[in-house]
């Protein structure tokens, strides 16, 4: 083997380790290829098959910031928010929810969107002893989905969710009057009791109860008021049995 032979052989070996000593390299101290939203979109849907509720919401939420303009991406987005809803993270799920309607407001998905942030937010609010104010916002995502879209399954369960935020929050103003009544607070119970009338006569049970306790509320708050003030109060009285 000529001089020139052998530095040719040398060269070829040289390269051929230096080329896997590359490959070395990469596959030790270099980082992993993230993976495809396609991948990220199949392992989220696979982990809430086994309800792996966490991992999914970890998968959603990286095809979502990975991949923001992915095919994938509206429905994963839909899919953080069923992951958290069946974790039972309503206030996530219904962000989640409202993040993919403000993006996709024209979606095939709106109307299932709109109907699980209003169920999301009347679970989130199960206490009946909690304020309810974020009921009047589930009232008016029921409300928007039966009008919009009420030939949908959706649309078709606006109405008697709607009934049944009204009833909660009727359910709450009678708790806190029968507190009040509990404790001997007669003028307060007599006046939440009249609330309840007012703004709930669509729901005639509830109507029913408070119209009755607002009545004994109103004798016994009678016995501790003086004169002046028992006239004042049967005036007040007066004009509401006239409204009703």
């Amino acid at each position: 083997m000529d001089r020139r032979t052998f530095w040719r052989a040398t060269a070829a070996v040289m390269l051929m380790f230096g080329l896997s000593g590359c490959g070395f390299i990469d596959y030790y101290f270099l980082p992993p290829p993230e993976d495809t939203a396609q991948e990220l979109w199949e392992a989220g849907r696979e982990a809430m098959k086994e309800k792996k509720y966490g991992q999914a919401q970890e998968l959603f939420t990286k095809l979502k910031d990975r991949y923001p303009f992915s095919p994938y991406t509206p429905d994963g987005l839909v899919a953080l928010g069923d992951a958290f809803f069946m974790d039972e993270k309503y206030i996530q799920a219904a962000d989640s929810y409202k993040e993919f309607e403000s993006l996709h407001p024209r979606h095939e998905q709106i109307p299932y969107v709109l109907y699980q942030i209003g169920v999301s937010t009347f679970k989130r609010l199960e206490s009946i002893d909690m304020p309810q104010d974020g009921l009047e916002e589930a009232i008016q995502y029921f409300t928007l989905l039966g009008e919009a879209y009420p030939q949908t399954t959706w649309g078709k369960q606006a109405p008697a969710w709607i009934i049944k935020c009204r009833t909660r929050m009727a359910e709450h103003e009678i708790f806190i009057a029968d507190f009040y009544w509990n404790t001997d607070r007669f003028g307060a119970a007599w006046k939440r009791y009249m609330y309840v009338c007012e703004k709930f006569k669509d729901l005639p049970t509830i109507f029913k109860y408070a119209k009755e306790r607002a009545e004994l509320s109103y004798l016994a708050y009678q016995k501790t008021l003086s004169t002046k003030e028992r006239r004042e109060a049967q005036g007040t009285w007066h004009k509401f049995l006239k409204w009703l």
